[in-house]
């Protein structure tokens, strides 16, 4: 029970487990009256918005701290000299909470929410009319989406006044002074707003928006315009992380320190007064100690912390080493054993006996399984910390029923136990096998910090090379060529063995093209990026690029490269400029050196023939790593208006750009942009299909030819 032998197998299955978002269009249905039917000229009147909000959605108020992080709700009305607006807007008895994620509490509504504003009425018609912004977010998955839509109000009656009234202008939100260093988002707002005539909408309270500073005039007609079908794979990751989390359940039964104790644990329940009930608390009480780990995380865990844990040299070179020595140990150079007082204690509050015993029994369980287990529990946990509490939940759910399961199904039914395969060698050989592949998957971890920070120790060739000696020393061992410390002599290779191997060696065919620049689209996600190979047949010039822009003065093109020889910026503001001058849309790439789908799409999506065309001559591209580690001079430093923190590196100001401007933390995220940087249509994200893909491109071109 004390063997310490650490298990990694579906690592990969998890660090695609990233929440991706989903465009939906916001879940309330607006209407809009007057207080009262008639009124005279000079009096005043109220406006009343009322918001039905569906089921198991709210919707944020207008009267809370607006700095804290949710998008307040707020009307903008067109200038006109029929009515002047009195006072502020006024919601109607909002509920408060505190929400962990802003530390702060804010105000909302649920099922209904209503509105007033007070105006002065100037003239006979007034022209009432403007648009409205908001937010409304899910009670069941956290997921928020913004909206906002125009609106007017008709059919006031309006009579003489006793006397003569003079006309005012209606009143709008004066924008706060700039600070000394803004964000590209504010720079660009900035330069949008001097282009507006004074017919643009004025905003109606002083409220900042998060993404300048400034009035939210701008926003409204940014967001309101778009709108598209809701995508439905987004809608599918949490059940495919909940399958893949019951899957690796059932793999970590298959360890050495684990299968042996099935056994074991079933007799002990059958030598027990309500043996079976205490079974059923067995199992429960493995499933309550995982899912108590999994919500710790969400408690503690935050989109600054994932950021951090998948993208900084730290905890990359942290895990690449745990995963090589543990890798090692598998193949049987040594062995880790957990503290073995802290095990005995355990077993002592087990032996006392009753549902206390029992429970401590179960802990016992999860420690001495802990080094096979945990890599696997660490893999959830990675792939779900992006700020989320639902996602570690149901992982840590999902993975502690199959591996209850088991040994509650075995302890009802004690006779099942002779169709279980005895302990033996078959058992060393399945940790061999996962020793080889943890030693190829801690690869990854030092790929991420490779990238990240331009080391260019492990670009696509070397990782490759690694990969395919790995590969192909687990095939020799399957067939029996290569022996490790503890196995047996083999005399015979069985036949679910010997498919192993040429799955193994097919394996190793597959990967050697990719030496020479073939895409190798099924490791598309887990390999560096092609750019980073040094010898590549299917490179084409960069003149060849009909959209090639290598003739412009660009940033960091020395740091960042566009897959299939494309031409583009990675710097926002020189993008919007050359699109300008070339007169093209904007293709934005909110993309990360440590995104699996980033890479996926790339090589899936953007390699069709169709995407690529309308990518190289109808847009002008621009990539956006967010999780760079360049830091900038201090000079271009600023402090964002979304969290307060000092946006020192690329990476750090293109995710506040992302977050502040385009209301979005996932990668990846695609947006169709005008020369100003406001979106043509929704933005989309992870989707393999390239037609779809190709659709929105024609989408944002057709919205940008009628502009």
């Amino acid at each position: 029970m004390k063997r310490g032998i650490i298990l990694i197998v579906s690592i990969c299955l998890f660090i695609t487990g990233f929440a991706q978002a989903q465009v939906q269009k916001a879940k309330a249905h607006w209407t809009y009256s007057f207080s009262k039917p008639e009124v005279k000229k000079g009096e005043t009147v109220d406006l009343v918005f009322t918001a039905i909000i569906d089921k198991d959605w709210y919707m944020y108020s207008s009267d809370f701290d607006p700095d804290l992080g949710p998008m307040l709700t707020t009307f903008t009305f067109e200038k006109n000299n029929t009515f002047e607006i009195v006072g502020k807007l006024k919601p109607q008895n909002p509920k408060t909470k505190f929400e962990e994620v802003w530390q702060g509490n804010v105000r909302y509504f649920e099922g209904k929410g209503v509105f007033k504003q007070t105006v002065k009425i100037l003239a006979d018609n007034p022209v009432i009319k403007g648009a409205s912004e908001y937010q409304t977010c899910s009670h069941i998955n956290g997921l928020c989406i913004p909206g906002g839509e125009d609106f007017e109000f008709k059919g006031l009656k309006v009579a003489a006044a006793a006397s003569s009234v003079s006309a005012q202008p209606a009143v709008g939100a004066t924008t706060p002074a700039s600070t000394p260093a803004t964000s590209p988002a504010e720079a660009n707002e900035t330069s949008a707003a001097a282009t507006q005539s004074t017919d643009t909408t004025a905003a109606l309270t002083a409220t900042p928006n998060p993404d300048t500073g400034s009035t939210t005039a701008a926003k409204t007609a940014e967001i309101a315009a778009p709108s598209t079908t809701e995508d439905p794979a987004a809608d599918k990751s949490l059940l495919g992380f909940a399958l893949a989390a019951f899957l690796s359940g059932l793999v970590a039964l298959l360890t050495p320190c684990v299968f042996p104790i099935i056994p074991m644990t079933v007799s002990f329940f059958t030598n027990q007064e309500k043996g079976k009930f205490k079974a059923f608390v067995y199992g429960i009480s493995i499933i309550l100690i995982y899912t108590l780990i999994g919500t710790l995380v969400s408690r503690l865990n935050g989109p600054a912390f994932a950021n951090f844990l998948s993208t900084h040299w730290l905890p990359n070179l942290l895990f690449f080493a745990i995963f090589i020595t543990f890798g090692l140990s598998f193949l049987g150079l040594f062995e880790i054993v957990l503290p073995s007082g802290f095990v005995n204690k355990m077993d002592q509050k087990a032996d006392q006996g009753g549902y206390a015993g029992v429970f401590f029994m179960a802990f016992t369980l999860v420690l001495v399984s802990f080094s096979c287990t945990g890599p696997i529990v660490g893999s959830l946990l990675v792939a779900s910390a992006g700020g989320e509490v639902v996602k570690p939940i149901v992982g840590m759910a999902a993975f502690s029923a199959a591996f209850a399961i088991p040994f509650t199904s075995f302890a009802l039914f004690p006779q099942w136990l002779k169709s279980l395969p005895k302990s033996g060698g078959w058992l060393n050989t399945v940790k061999v096998v996962l020793g080889f592949l943890e030693l190829a998957l801690a690869l990854k971890f030092f790929s991420i910090a490779d990238q990240v920070y331009h080391w260019h120790l492990l670009d696509r060739e070397v990782y490759l090379a690694f990969w395919i000696v790995i590969f192909a020393l687990l095939g020799f061992y399957l067939l029996g060529k290569i022996r490790t410390p503890h196995d047996s002599p083999i005399e015979k290779i069985s036949v679910p063995r010997l498919l192993l191997a040429i799955i193994t060696f097919t394996f190793v065919v597959y990967m050697l093209p990719g030496m020479w620049g073939a895409p190798l689209k099924a490791l598309a996600g887990y390999l560096p990026p092609q750019s980073t190979l040094d010898f590549d047949l299917n490179k084409r010039s960069a003149a060849a690029a009909p959209n090639a822009v290598s003739g412009e003065t660009r940033k960091y093109a020395d740091l960042f490269h566009l897959p299939h020889e494309l031409e583009g910026f990675f710097d926002y503001q020189e993008a919007l400029a050359y699109a300008k001058k070339v007169n093209k849309p904007v293709f934005i790439d909110f993309t990360g050196h440590g995104c699996v789908n980033c890479r996926e799409m790339e090589a899936r999506v953007w390699v069709d023939p169709a995407v690529l065309q309308r990518l190289n001559n109808d847009y002008v591209i621009v990539a956006l790593y967010v999780d760079d580690k360049t830091e900038l001079p201090e000079a271009q430093w600023y402090t964002s208006k979304y969290d307060n923190k000092v946006k020192k590196t690329i990476g750090a100001q293109n995710a506040d750009l992302q977050i502040v401007k385009y209301n979005n933390n996932a990668q990846p995220h695609y947006c169709l942009v005008d020369h100003e940087g406001k979106l043509l249509v929704a933005p989309k994200n992870y989707d393999l299909d390239p037609a779809k893909f190709a659709a929105f491109l024609d989408s944002g071109k057709a919205a940008f030819g009628k502009k």
